[in-house]
């Protein structure tokens, strides 16, 4: 038997690190998030032989263990071991014997979720093995605690919960406590959403939690102009949501370039003179807004462009080394089956 699983990547829309703690548990977040059909993947087989084997086929590297209730945190394949350590030890009480396949459809570090997303793909394989009664707030509660206390990652709480949920969601955080709202956006919308929007990746990549602990420290020693651009974040999650409620998708790029300049006060490093010359760019191609994905610093960059712009767009940002990634909105999020 094989227990499969896939969770969905997502793209961050708007108030992007408003769902960070200190600031989500203090003045409360809210983000904006679509998920897209880019996936991890996860595979697990039951083993009668006393070992563990961790197959990442996206990165190249197997690793193979002794079963144990406590599997070694040490910089290899860190996040499917941490996962595997919880389960046994909440749900099982003894050491579990399989092999782990897991894949990734974008690389580590882009900023569309992709660690978040894994942990709760591999969860669902586990979920689908041993029939663990968790429901979706469930999955995305305990995908949440295993990366940031468990393994101690730095990071937010949007990422688990749209790899879980699925679909076009506006996102409330407050301290322990997540509302996920579904959009309920017409189909012309999303068409004409998806149609403008160009996902490029920029060839590059970077470490999040270095950023993200920046912006976590700037709020704890209570920094004004970080946390003000947090603000601005929050109030630009509720701009996006009726934009697209109401069909005006014509606001987009203008709400997406407003989140963009605010981000960038949030900490060093979201951006640098290549993003920003990339950004720059795009908007004199015809692109009337973007931002970069996730915590920043690299990795997938996201340019709204309007009418017919896309194409001139495209050809601009080819030139400028990275390359475009297609995609489709998707409207569901954790599936897992078993054969």
């Amino acid at each position: 038997m094989i227990y499969r699983s896939k969770a969905p990547l997502r793209i961050g829309l708007a108030g992007g690190g408003t769902d960070v703690s200190p600031y989500s548990d203090l003045y409360g977040g809210a983000i904006l998030n679509a998920t897209i059909s880019l996936y991890a993947r996860a595979a697990i087989e039951p083993l009668d032989n006393g070992q563990v084997i961790f197959d990442a086929e996206d990165r190249g590297e197997q690793l193979t263990y002794p079963a144990s209730m406590q599997l070694p945190i040490d910089g290899q394949l860190d996040i499917l071991k941490g996962v595997a350590n919880r389960v046994m030890k909440e749900y099982c009480q003894q050491p579990l014997s399989f092999r782990l396949t897991t894949f990734v459809d974008a690389p580590a570090g882009s900023g569309l979720g992709t660690s978040s997303t894994l942990v709760v793909a591999v969860l669902g394989a586990f979920v689908e093995w041993l029939k663990l009664p968790l429901g979706e707030y469930d999955i995305a509660q305990l995908a949440y605690g295993i990366e940031r206390e468990d393994l101690q990652q730095a990071g937010g709480k949007q990422d688990q919960y749209a790899a879980t949920f699925g679909g076009v969601n506006f996102m409330e955080f407050y301290d322990n406590r997540v509302i996920v709202n579904p959009l309920r956006i017409k189909d012309k919308y999303l068409y004409e959403l998806e149609n403008n929007l160009l996902l490029y990746y920029t060839s590059t990549s970077r470490l999040s939690s270095s950023i993200i602990s920046e912006q976590q420290k700037n709020v704890s020693e209570k920094k004004d102009a970080s946390i003000d651009a947090m603000h601005h974040l929050k109030e630009q999650a509720v701009m996006m949501k009726e934009a697209l409620l109401r069909g005006e998708i014509h606001k987009i790029g203008e709400i997406l370039d407003y989140g963009f300049q605010h981000k960038k006060q949030m900490a060093k490093g979201i951006s640098n003179q290549q993003l920003d010359n990339l950004y720059e760019a795009a908007r004199q191609a015809g692109a009337s807004g973007g931002k970069i994905s996730g915590a920043g610093g690299g990795g997938f960059m996201i340019f709204y462009c309007p009418g017919n712009t896309r194409f001139k767009v495209a050809n601009t940002l080819k030139a400028h080394g990275g390359h475009l990634k297609r995609y489709h909105f998707t409207h569901h999020g954790l599936h897992t089956w078993s054969l």
